[in-house]
Parts: structure tokens; C-alpha cells; sequence
């Protein structure tokens, strides 16, 4: 006997799954398992069948036809077949919570998928089902193309893949929850996700910053920024913010720094406010590190900053991910892109200070 997985669409009325499971059985074709997914054009029966070895792909799918089921779809399968589907589901749920960074191969192996790229967030391209092509949305930014010769994507397929999706990036979100950060000088801190509560505490940051420090994050001048532009950065549609708090003297706790990836196609922008009394200690250094690490594992090409030329802080803090980076200047502003680890092609000069 032979292994098969049989997929055909039957039209969802009454008695027509058992006209196709006796056309099998008069053939001799034991069905183990079956998965039924409705779509508009009919309910999808998708099969695991034990068929005597002397059937042949031609006469498997002749004998859908009899049963009056259509555009079927047959190929032989392997013993690791017979895990139904929620056990596999929850397996690959699991190695994704060790590992959130295996989503692709984790999609592949759900699919039986040929190919499964990432690609940037584009306008104008619609997340769904065409035929034997798939995309779908990444929370972290972009989205998940898909593709198999055959047999084409079920709506079911698309959901389950969704929810494979989003619970990667729920788990990559909780790795960069709050950490206990110690610096250089022993200083302890704890750096996590913002969120829209942080609102207050961020306002005061910008208020304890000096005017140079306001400046040289936000370029355009030393104001403080209205309370509608920081909840937008707190919560990006796209990327991450990172805030570093600190307990001072008094036992209250008080945010000393911001770090900020905005994404924006293939490429994230960063930038940093870090308090006046806890600039050069190592903490840039270190949100800068946590950031490219996040674009890393959300599939960026490249980290674009802009700097102004004078701003020889950044410009260390910079040289100290230890990654190449190109440079453009446009009077006295420097615009300085870093690929991404994975991405890095070309030669890079790192920008002096």
C-alpha cells in the first residue's frame, strides 16, 4: 500500500462526500484522515489515503472525477502525514516560540510551500490568496510572499498561516520586553517597548533634555514636541521604541532615554534622546545595539540615520555598533546608512568624528 494526499473541491450539499469516499473505496483506497475547507466555490476535502500500490497517480484522480469531485490534486505523501493538523500546527507553534526567528521555514513546512520570501511594506498590494500565491502581512512590517506549484491556497490555509505570523511576532516582541541593563560605570537600568502610557514620562525626558540635546534629535529645532508626534513615536505603526528608566534618590522612577525605528519600505530610520546626565555612560551605545538587532530579525535592509555634522557624540556612539556605514552629506547634515546584518554588499567607509 501507498501513501497519498488526495485534495479536491466537491460542491457542499448533502450526500456528495460519501458519493466520493465509495468511489475511492471501490478502488480499494483506505481513507486516514480528511480535512473539509469551505470556499466559495465548494468545500475542499483534502485527503490522506492508503491506496493499493498498483493505483497510479491517473486512476487516483479518475476515480475523484466518478465521485464527482474537481479540480483535483494528487501526489504521494510520507508517513509523517498521518499527524493530523492541529497537531502540527501546535508543533510548529512551539519551535517558533523557541526560535521566532524560524517563521519562514515554519510556513513552509505548514504549506509544503516552494518558495517564501520577505519583502518591504508596499501601497497598493493587497494581503490574501491568488491561486497558488499567498501573502501575508508581518506585524513587525512587510509581509510574507508565498508560493507553491499546486495545489492552490485554501481561505483556511491563509488563516492558519496568519495566526503562525502574528504569534512569531508576539514572541520577537516579548525577547525585547524589559531587560535589567548595568553600564560601564555600574549604573543598573531597565529598557523596554514603549507603549501609549508612556506618554507622561516621555514628556518630562524631553522637558529635563537641554535645548542642544531636543536639537540635535529632531534637527528642526530645540521645542519640545507636541504631545500628538510622541504617541505616534511611542506606538509606530511600523518598528519599535525602546525607553531606558531609571530610579533616582527619591525611589521614583523616571525615563532617561528614548530610542526610536521607524520603518519606512526595506529601510528603518533611528534616532535617540538620551537625558543630559546620562549621555556618554554607554547608554546610546547600547539602544542602538538593541535596535539593530530588532531590525535585524524584522528583515530591514539597511538603518538610515541623520546626523548633524557637528554631533560627534552620535557619530561614536555610531562607530561603536561596529558595523560599515556610507555617508551623504547635504551641508551640515549627514545622512548615514548601515545595511543590516545579512545585507552588506559593497565597500563602506565609517564616517569620522
Amino acid at each position: 500500500m501507498t501513501l497519498w494526499r488526495i485534495r479536491a473541491t466537491v460542491d457542499d450539499r448533502p450526500g456528495y462526500l460519501s458519493v466520493l469516499t465509495a468511489s475511492l473505496a471501490l478502488r480499494g483506497v483506505n481513507i486516514l484522515t480528511v480535512q473539509v475547507q469551505p470556499t466559495e466555490q465548494g468545500a475542499v476535502d483534502d485527503f490522506l489515503v492508503d491506496a493499493p500500490d498498483a493505483l497510479d497517480e491517473a486512476e487516483l484522480i479518475a476515480a475523484v472525477e466518478r465521485g464527482r469531485g474537481r479540480d483535483c490534486w494528487v501526489a504521494r505523501s510520507e508517513a509523517r502525514g498521518l499527524a493530523d493538523q492541529p497537531t502540527r500546527v501546535l508543533g510548529l507553534a512551539n519551535r517558533l516560540v523557541r526560535d521566532p526567528d524560524a517563521t519562514g521555514e515554519a510556513l513552509r513546512t505548514l504549506l509544503g510551500a516552494d518558495s517564501v520570501s520577505w519583502r518591504p511594506a508596499s501601497t497598493g498590494v493587497e494581503r490574501g490568496i491568488t491561486d497558488t500565491s499567498m501573502l501575508l502581512a508581518d506585524p513587525a512590517g512587510g509581509s510574507f510572499a508565498l508560493r507553491r506549484a499546486a495545489p492552490a491556497f485554501t481561505p483556511a490555509e491563509y488563516a492558519r498561516a496568519q495566526a503562525l505570523v502574528e504569534l512569531a511576532a508576539t514572541v520577537a516582541r516579548r525577547a525585547a520586553e524589559q531587560v535589567t541593563l548595568v553600564l560601564p560605570d555600574g549604573a543598573e537600568l531597565a529598557v523596554r517597548p514603549a507603549c501609549a502610557d508612556d506618554l507622561s514620562g516621555v514628556l518630562e525626558l524631553h522637558e529635563a533634555c537641554s535645548p542642544r540635546s531636543r536639537q540635535r534629535r529632531y534637527l528642526g529645532g530645540a521645542v519640545l514636541p507636541q504631545p500628538a508626534r510622541l504617541r505616534r513615536l511611542l506606538e509606530p505603526s511600523r518598528g519599535l521604541t525602546l525607553i531606558a528608566t531609571a530610579i533616582d534618590d527619591g525611589g521614583a522612577e523616571s525615563v532617561v532615554a528614548m530610542a526610536n525605528l521607524l520603518g519606512e519600505g526595506d529601510e528603518a530610520e533611528v534616532a535617540l534622546l538620551v537625558r543630559d546626565d546620562w549621555q556618554r555612560r554607554g547608554l546610546g551605545s547600547a539602544l542602538l545595539r538593541r535596535l539593530a538587532r530588532h531590525a535585524d530579525r524584522a528583515g530591514y535592509a539597511a538603518l538610515v540615520l541623520h546626523v548633524q555634522a557637528e554631533n560627534t557624540p552620535m557619530l561614536r556612539t555610531l562607530r561603536r555598533l561596529d558595523r560599515p556605514s556610507s555617508a551623504e552629506r547635504d551641508g551640515a547634515l549627514l545622512t548615514l546608512t548601515v545595511p543590516a546584518a545579512g545585507q552588506r554588499k559593497g565597500t563602506f567607509s565609517t564616517p569620522g568624528a
